[in-house]
C-alpha cells in the first residue's frame, strides 16, 4: 500500500507548535550576511544593574541625562555613586563661548544628590568673570563633599583673577575644610593667597601629594614654605620662580619629606627690566637632588634677553628646559656649562648668529639629553650633524625646523638627512613650515 506524499506548504505550521511559540514576539535582524533572521526583542528596562551602568560611562552627560529618562531602572542607574565620581563643570556664557555650559537644573541636582560622592572634579570656564563667579559659588555649596583632586581651568584669558579675593577664598575654604582627603589640587591663574594655603595645610596635609599654582600673584615666599613644611607626601610642586627660595628647597630637602617627583617652575617677565630675578644658591638644588636623586626639575623660560643674567652662572640641576622667548647665545653656552642632568632643551627662538659651538658643548656636556627642538634660529648642516653624531642614538625625540639648517659646503640638506638617519639609526627628517 502506497504512502500518501506529504505535502509541506511555507508558512503553515508544522505539527507540534506550542501556542506560547506563537505568543513570543520576533523582529528580523541583519546577520551580517545580508540575510534576515528572527530574533527576540529585547526589554531594554530588564538589563542588569551593571551593564546599564558600563553603557552610561560611554555617554556624555547630556546623553547620560536624556537615558535616564528611557524607564525607572535606567534613571536607578543613573544616580549610582560611581557615575559621580568624576565630574567636570563646564561654565560658559552662550553669547561668548563655544564651551557648552551645564545646565544650571543639572547642576542643581549634582549638589542636591550628588555632593558627597564627588572625588575628581575640574571646573572649565571661558574668558568671563561670570563664568568664574557661577564655579565659585559651586565650590561654595559643596559642603558634604569628600574631594579628592580639584582643577580649576580657564581656557582663555585667566578670568578667575577678575573673581574678588575674598569670594574665592571663601568658596576654596569650603572644600579645602569638608573635603580631608585632597591630593591634587592644581589652581593655577587664581587668586590664591597665603591664608587659603594654611586652610589647605591644616586640613589635608597628610593627603596632599600635587600641588600645581602657577601665576597666583597673591602667594609669597612664606606661604609656598608653610605647604612644605606641613605636606610632606608632596610630589609634584609647580609654581612662578618669583615664590622659589633656598628655604623652599631646603623644606623639600628635609628627612621628614618623601622624594619629590617634579619641581616645575615658570620664570615670566611681562614688562623687560621691571623684574629683578634672585639667584638660588647651588648648595640649595645640591641638597634637593641629593634627597630626591630622580625629580625632574622643569623651568619654563618667558624672559627678554637682558634678563637672563641671575641664571646658570653656577652648576644647576634642570631636566627640561623650555624657552618661549628669544634666548641668547651665551646663555645656551652657560647651559652647555652647568645643566649636566638636562634631559631635553627646546629653543623657539634666538639670534641672527649659528648656533653650532653652543650645541656641540650641550651635547658634550648633557649626557643625559634625549630630546632638542629647535625654532627661529640658526645653525649650520655640518655642525648639526656634529651634535647629532656625539648624541647618537640617545636622541628619542628631534624636531627641527627646515629654515633652522644653514647649507655649507659639505652637506646639503638633501645630504644631511640621510646622515642624521645613519647617526639616530631611524629615519629622519626636519620639520615643514606650514604654509598657511
Amino acid at each position: 500500500m502506497k504512502r500518501a506524499g506529504q505535502k509541506v506548504v511555507a508558512g503553515t505550521e508544522a505539527p507540534g507548535t506550542s501556542q506560547t511559540s506563537k505568543k513570543q514576539k520576533t523582529s528580523l535582524c541583519g546577520s551580517g550576511f545580508g540575510e534576515s533572521e528572527p530574533c527576540t526583542s529585547m526589554d531594554w528596562g530588564s538589563l542588569p544593574h551593571h551593564v546599564i551602568l558600563r553603557v552610561f560611562q560611554f555617554l556624555t552627560l547630556v546623553d547620560r541625562a536624556r537615558a535616564s529618562s528611557v524607564c525607572r531602572r535606567w534613571n536607578e542607574v543613573f544616580h549610582i555613586p560611581d557615575l559621580w565620581r568624576r565630574f567636570e563643570f563646564e561654565l560658559s556664557q552662550p553669547a561668548t563661548s563655544y564651551l557648552k555650559s551645564t545646565h544650571p537644573d543639572l547642576i542643581q541636582q549634582i549638589i542636591k544628590r550628588h555632593a558627597d560622592h564627588l572625588q575628581y572634579v575640574s571646573f572649565k570656564v571661558d574668558s568671563s568673570t561670570e563664568s568664574a563667579e557661577a564655579a565659585c559659588d559651586i565650590l561654595s555649596q559643596l559642603v558634604n563633599c569628600s574631594i579628592k583632586t580639584l582643577g580649576l581651568i580657564s581656557t582663555a584669558k585667566p578670568s578667575f583673577m577678575n573673581v574678588s579675593k575674598a569670594h574665592f577664598a571663601s568658596a576654596l575654604t569650603v572644600v579645602f575644610v569638608n573635603s580631608k582627603s585632597l591630593s591634587s589640587i592644581k589652581i593655577d591663574d587664581t587668586p590664591l593667597d597665603d591664608p587659603s594655603l594654611k586652610v589647605l595645610v591644616a586640613n589635608n596635609s597628610d593627603t596632599l601629594k600635587l600641588l600645581k599654582m602657577s601665576s597666583c600673584p597673591h602667594v609669597s615666599p612664606a606661604g609656598i614654605l608653610c605647604v612644605a613644611d606641613q605636606c610632606h607626601g608632596l610630589k609634584e610642586l609647580a609654581l612662578n620662580y618669583y615664590i622659589l627660595s633656598d628655604e623652599l628647597l631646603l623644606a623639600l630637602s628635609s628627612e621628614k619629606h618623601v622624594d619629590l617627583e617634579h619641581l616645575r617652575i615658570d620664570v615670566v617677565s611681562e614688562n623687560p627690566g621691571q623684574v629683578q630675578f634672585h639667584t638660588i644658591k647651588k648648595q640649595s638644588w645640591d641638597a634637593l637632588v641629593k634627597h630626591s636623586p630622580k625629580v625632574n626639575i622643569v623651568m619654563y623660560f618667558f624672559l627678554y634677553e637682558d634678563e637672563f643674567d641671575a641664571f646658570f652662572r653656577e652648576e644647576t640641576p634642570v631636566t627640561h628646559l623650555y624657552f618661549g622667548r628669544a634666548v641668547s647665545k651665551a646663555m645656551l653656552g652657560r647651559i652647555g656649562m652647568n645643566c649636566p642632568r638636562l634631559i631635553e632643551l627646546v629653543v623657539c627662538a634666538n639670534g641672527l648668529q649659528p648656533l653650532d659651538d653652543e650645541l656641540i658643548q650641550i651635547a658634550e656636556r648633557c649626557k643625559n639629553l634625549t630630546a632638542m627642538g629647535l625654532g627661529e634660529c640658526e645653525v649650520t648642516c655640518r655642525g648639526f650633524i656634529e651634535f647629532v653624531k656625539m648624541c647618537g642614538g640617545r636622541l628619542t625625540q628631534l624636531s627641527i625646523m627646515e629654515e633652522v639648517l644653514i647649507p655649507d659646503s659639505d652637506y646639503s640638506l638633501d645630504r644631511l638627512h640621510l646622515e642624521v638617519s645613519k647617526h639616530l639609526g631611524r629615519m629622519w627628517f626636519p620639520d615643514m613650515m606650514p604654509t598657511w
